[in-house]
């Protein structure tokens, strides 16, 4: 729900935070937040706490929909590659988001894990718990989520170091000059959208994708991206960045579809699997390793731009 805030002559110099927190009553540390998360804009655009209020502005504040508080429980399917008291790994299939918002309060992974599992770690709730990392809705593949708190703290503390391993396979359109390379553009939020991130931000946080090609087609190229850090949105940011979008990619790349030998191949959705996940026990400091094969969705785009 967006609110235009109308600026008085009285108002003209204030800092952006303390004005709207006067016009809304929400404390300026909440405002703050805000507007590192792009719900508050000024012209259009994201802007820095500090910024000094002008009576031509136009400030429009869109309002955080309500959070989900509970989670509830859900006799959904899943697949499980492994699970012990500590943590369990799941094969995360595509139109499925990882845990409940508000614009998706049941139906999540999350909710089929509580219900199999009968618990989770109390880290990151209320509706969250347990969750050490995530994929996009419409991604698939292989994830770890933690069932005890200590298991918890010990897989945060592997993604601080990077230690985990993460590769994915990811099909994209065009063709890469060469057969491997690496991606280090630094990432942060678009200053024109809080939805999407961007290599073009003033506030980027460093990111690194290293790539190889597996297969080359007339359009596209199959390649594998591993990733050295855990940005959102990073591997199809990056591409996108490059002018490679991932096809079916509807926020960075648009390619829905492309022709190959006179007929149309669509894509429903962005065609990224994290097949891989790998690191070391949080109790036990085993190293153990999962794979995920690919989707039939993602198959059946491959035959058909293999004849």
């Amino acid at each position: 729900m967006s609110e235009s805030i109308s600026i008085l002559q009285s108002d003209v110099s204030k800092r952006i935070d303390v004005f709207v927190a006067e016009k809304t009553g929400i404390t300026r540390s909440q405002i703050q937040r805000l507007l590192e998360e792009g719900y508050i804009l000024v012209n259009n655009k994201s802007c820095n706490q500090s910024y000094k209020v002008r009576i031509s502005d136009v400030v429009i504040f869109n309002k955080p929909a309500k959070k989900v508080e509970t989670l509830v429980p859900e006799p959904l399917p899943i697949k499980t590659y492994y699970m012990d008291d500590y943590l369990i790994v799941v094969d995360k299939p595509p139109n499925m988001v990882v845990y409940p918002t508000a614009g998706h309060s049941k139906g999540t992974l999350l909710n089929a894990v509580f219900y199999h599992t009968k618990k989770l770690s109390s880290i990151g709730g209320p509706v969250r718990n347990g969750v050490v990392h995530r994929l996009d809705k419409d991604t698939t593949g292989v994830m770890v989520i933690a069932l005890d708190d200590r298991a918890y703290y010990g897989l945060i503390e592997q993604f601080k170091k990077r230690i985990i391993k993460r590769k994915y396979t990811a099909l994209i359109y065009g063709n890469l000059k060469n057969e491997s390379g690496q991606i280090t553009l630094e990432i942060g939020r678009s200053s024109t959208d809080r939805k999407k991130m961007s290599t073009q931000t003033k506030k980027g946080k460093e990111a690194i994708t290293s790539w190889k090609v597996i297969k080359r087609f007339k359009s596209a190229a199959l390649i594998e991206a591993i990733l050295g850090t855990g940005r959102t949105h990073q591997i199809r940011v990056h591409f996108s960045s490059i002018g490679h979008p991932i096809l079916g990619d509807k926020i960075y790349g648009k390619k829905i579809f492309i022709e190959m030998n006179h007929k149309k191949i669509r894509f429903t959705r962005q065609m990224l699997h994290a097949d891989t996940i790998g690191f070391y026990h949080p109790i036990t400091g085993n190293y153990i390793e999962f794979y995920s094969p690919l989707p039939e969705d993602f198959r059946e785009c491959l035959e058909n731009l293999s004849t």
